[in-house]
């Protein structure tokens, strides 16, 4: 099966699973978000707000985060993963949006990536979600998913992401960007996909290879 193909089945179904989805992250304005973002690598969603429930009602600006010594930071995340490390970039960013961007979160790319904790997927997912901004930002649900059902095959993320850029059109970057998110956070999950519920394992190349052997609760 052709790649446009399997992407035109790829949007139908997972649109059709998920018409609504967003982020999952909770923030009252955009610095906050930003902040969630940067919180979240390689922690759920759900440990992030947990802890934003408190730590939100304080930082509401970067002159917030700098009235803040980082072990206070430290005290508001140490629930989530790599708090130490994220609570430093926490203080630097909202140093650095405070000094280079008159405290608000920048609106392009390269200027969001000189922000400390911020990277490719977190400038991506800022500008998707804050201006509609047509990119899509490959975790690993993403790449596992892109992977499973034959529309690229890489290594890691960062290969899938370079690959998105070059085989999806700037609409379908748009309107995948949380669809997928949820596919694959909810529905094509690392350990035992919800292959007996999915619409797509005629041409999931995952389905095809371990069929015989999956089982299913």
């Amino acid at each position: 099966m052709k790649i446009q193909k399997r992407i035109e089945i790829l949007k139908k179904e997972t649109f059709a699973m998920f018409p609504d989805a967003v982020t999952d992250l909770l923030y009252d304005n955009e610095f906050q978000f930003l902040i969630a973002i940067i919180m979240s690598a390689q922690t759920t969603d759900i440990q992030v707000n947990k802890a934003n429930a408190e730590f939100f009602k304080v930082l509401k600006t970067p002159e917030d985060g700098l009235k803040l010594w980082i072990p206070e930071i430290m005290e508001y995340i140490n629930t989530i993963g790599f708090y130490k490390n994220k609570a430093k970039y926490i203080h630097q960013t909202c140093e650095l949006l405070i000094k280079n961007h008159d405290s608000t979160p920048p609106k392009t790319i390269d200027e969001l990536k000189e922000l400390a904790g911020v990277g490719i997927k977190t400038a991506k997912v800022f500008l998707a979600v804050t201006e509609d901004a047509p990119y899509l930002a490959v975790d690993t649900h993403v790449h596992r998913v892109l992977n499973r059902v034959g529309i690229v095959h890489t290594q890691t993320p960062e290969q899938t992401d370079k690959k998105a850029e070059k085989i999806f059109s700037l609409d379908d970057l748009a309107l995948l960007h949380h669809t997928l998110i949820f596919f694959g956070r909810y529905h094509c999950i690392a350990r035992k996909p919800k292959c007996d519920s999915c619409p797509m394992t005629g041409m999931c190349k995952y389905y095809q290879k371990n069929k015989k052997s999956l089982t299913w609760k």
